[in-house]
């Protein structure tokens, strides 16, 4: 079996042949048949060093032994049957535990919903229908999300969303003041953020400048969201905001939260999170907000993430990816100084990002951050994955606890060839 025929048949049956935009590739994309630990094989038997590791979500590594084991001992009870269950609650006092904004937690199908239902509640709780969100950065693919994910535009990077939604959002930059300003708009009842600045910090976002904006927003009396979507479980176990102290009145999360399967959750203020309860009463309304969903708190999916949670509690597993990110960011920047490339290999946590071009990221906005020239993009990103490495989206990747020294440093010589094949090629100066 070929991941090319394998890409003719998909384009007759999906769309582009994929599920999800960013899966595209030209002229095919590889067509993974088993992943372990934090490697990867496709169907022609090729083997990849796994950088992308589930966009995010497998933070223990791909089939940790105890993930498998707890969905086959619930795949043998029940594997849905649409009813509470006791692993629901356990799941829900495991991040009520462990973040700081968490007094109550309900869950979800997916990261983009967690968002759709901390904008709805945002709304409800303050009253107010407008949102203020920060220009580039990514909330999932629902209508109310997408208005500025794009950076340098404030338009919607879609059709079929209406304007009268997007007349609903605003956008500022990761800016105090420019935040402030916005927030004299006193129709604004909702913030929300991505904690790790746009894109899981491919823009960072000091935490001096997070507690800014956070003062900022505080001031105004508005509810703030942080989607820790990715940086939650990540960036320590409490996620940025136990890592830095700085507490919002919502958190969105999904990818880790399960322990790598499809869902999310929301947790924050239980004043706030008291809305889903079916006896608040507002207006007539009861629950207040109302939220559905076949599929939250899967007795599957939170039996993987009740087998995750203690792994993920000790931080041990957090310590480990960190350190590995932090060898590949320093053995990517050795490499480009040894071959005169101007670039800089930078991130927090367990991610590293590339920007080609210069040494720092002074002076440089949203626009020029995200905004590499797509040659250069494609040409990295296939020069890496000829050598078997497989990065997550731009040029960006993450580790997670399985990730070894051996593994980072084969990676970062298959770092050093692409860059020699992209300046003889011309795509680096």
């Amino acid at each position: 079996m070929m991941n090319q025929d394998l890409s003719i048949r998909a384009r007759a049956s999906l769309p582009g042949g994929v599920s999800h935009e960013l899966r595209y590739r030209d002229p095919h994309p590889v067509f993974i048949e088993r992943a372990l630990g934090a490697e990867k094989w496709d169907v022609e038997g090729c083997r990849y060093i796994d950088f992308k590791m589930g966009s995010a979500s497998q933070m223990l590594g791909h089939c940790h032994p105890a993930i498998v084991e707890a969905v086959r001992k619930q795949a043998e009870r029940s594997i849905f049957s649409a009813d509470c269950h006791a692993q629901e609650i356990e799941w829900a006092e495991w991040v009520n535990q462990l973040y700081p904004s968490a007094e109550r937690t309900r869950f979800t199908a997916s990261g983009t919903e967690s968002t759709m239902l901390a904008l709805r509640l945002g709304r409800a709780f303050s009253g107010k229908n407008h949102v203020l969100r920060v220009e580039g950065h990514f909330h999932g693919w629902h209508d109310h999300a997408l208005k500025g994910a794009k950076p340098g535009s404030d338009q919607a990077p879609s059709l079929g969303i209406p304007d009268a939604i997007n007349d609903l959002i605003h956008i500022c930059a990761a800016d105090t003041q420019a935040m402030e300003n916005a927030l004299r708009d006193d129709r604004i009842g909702t913030v929300i953020i991505e904690a790790s600045g746009a894109n899981y910090g491919c823009v960072p976002l000091a935490t001096d400048t997070l507690r800014a904006l956070y003062d900022v927003v505080r001031a105004a009396g508005v509810v703030l969201i942080f989607d820790e979507i990715i940086t939650g479980f990540r960036w320590s176990p409490g996620g940025r905001q136990a890592r830095d102290g700085i507490v919002p009145d919502l958190t969105t999360l999904a990818k880790v939260v399960t322990g790598g399967l499809p869902g999310g959750a929301i947790c924050g203020r239980a004043e706030i999170m008291e809305l889903l309860n079916n006896k608040t009463v507002r207006g007539g309304i009861g629950p207040a907000v109302s939220h559905k969903g076949t599929f939250n708190g899967s007795p599957l999916i939170a039996a993987a993430a009740c087998a995750a949670m203690p792994l993920l509690a000790s931080g041990e597993a957090q310590a480990q990816a960190d350190a590995m990110a932090a060898r590949m960011r320093d053995g990517m920047n050795t490499a480009m100084a040894r071959q005169g490339v101007a670039g800089i290999a930078y991130g927090d946590s367990s991610i590293f990002h590339v920007f080609f071009g210069r040494d720092n990221l002074d002076g440089l906005g949203p626009a020029e951050i995200r905004g590499l020239p797509k040659p250069m993009v494609k040409a990295y990103r296939d020069g890496m994955l000829l050598r078997g490495v497989d990065m997550m989206a731009y040029t960006s990747g993450l580790t997670s606890a399985a990730h070894t020294p051996e593994l980072v440093d084969e990676a970062l010589l298959a770092f050093d060839d692409t860059l020699s094949d992209m300046i003889r090629d011309g795509a680096l100066q």
